[in-house]
């Protein structure tokens, strides 16, 4: 599961759905004492039995789509569940709580005999609640300040050439410079020598370079390899990862929404590494957006 496929919208509907979740705890009833002092500790929420099917309609209603419409965001894109998207279900129920809670905002039994009986806290909040898992589930993808990602891309860390900053690698030049001999110290034998090998001429010291075989003349010179720069990228859509051989049979499927670090080119197809390590070849470049 990666967080950084959320967006904004996703945020806005976890929030309402912790708030459905405390306003369920609270009074279903609101009572008017004019003035005297009343006891509203017996006063039902939306758990009680008392208030049934407030539970069911509303509150789990709640929170199942809220729960659907995050979990869509981690699941391939085309996925269906019964013919239908868990986005769509989710919507459904959440548009079916918002309708239910709405009802109830009216006069009731309870209401109509006792005039003193209104609205509790509890039934408002989760209305606001409700209502703002379906019009983040109907309208978010019509915004873009709700369509942006809930996290920004991190800062890619560029990888440092094998061998350098202050742990060398294998075989990299000691302090005496590029004629110091592996492990060998300034003015301790050896310098200048090979490891276990015999001294070597001096370029410097006017020695012949050593005459190239012909095997060697002839070989072609490496090309240069192209100044490349890892970046972040997101998809549009979905996305086939293949492996670097070569092979037919994708690896990974990069999914919208989620930063994946572009670690070489080859072409215009890109290599790719996902956030559990995987590393891969995309071939469809187009339309990708840049971190």
């Amino acid at each position: 599961m990666n967080i950084r496929s959320l967006t904004r919208g996703d945020g806005v509907v976890i929030g309402a759905a912790v708030l459905l979740f405390i306003a369920s705890f609270l009074d279903y009833y609101s009572v008017d004492c004019g003035g005297a002092t009343c006891n509203t500790s017996s006063m039902p929420n939306l758990w009680s039995g008392k208030v049934f099917p407030a539970l069911p309609s509303i509150v789990l209603a709640g929170l199942i789509a809220a729960a659907l419409i995050v979990a869509s965001r981690f699941q391939p894109e085309g996925r269906k569940a019964l013919g239908l998207t868990l986005e769509q279900w989710g919507t459904a129920l959440a548009v079916f709580a918002t309708w239910t809670v709405l009802w109830t905002m009216f006069d009731g039994p309870l209401e109509e005999i006792n005039s003193n009986i209104g609205v509790g806290i509890g039934r408002i909040l989760a209305f606001i609640a409700t209502l703002l898992i379906a019009a983040t589930a109907l309208f978010a993808a019509r915004i873009p300040a709700l369509k942006a990602p809930l996290m920004g891309a991190p800062r890619p860390q560029v990888p440092q050439p094998y061998g350098t900053g202050a742990h060398p690698g294998y075989g990299y030049p000691g302090p005496g410079g590029p004629g110091a001999s592996y492990g060998g110290q300034p003015g301790q034998p050896g310098q200048g020598q090979p490891y276990g090998g015999a001294p070597q001429p001096d370029p410097a010291a006017g020695a012949p370079a050593p005459t190239p075989s012909p095997a060697q003349a002839q070989a072609p010179a490496p090309a240069p390899a192209a100044d490349f720069a890892p970046f972040w990228f997101a998809v549009p859509v979905n996305r086939p990862l293949f492996p670097e051989d070569g092979s037919p049979t994708p690896i990974a499927e990069l999914a919208p929404g989620t930063w994946y670090l572009a670690v070489d080119q080859r072409g215009q197809a890109l290599v790719a590494q996902t956030q559990d390590g995987r590393r891969g070849v995309l071939q469809d470049t187009s339309g990708i957006q840049r971190g």
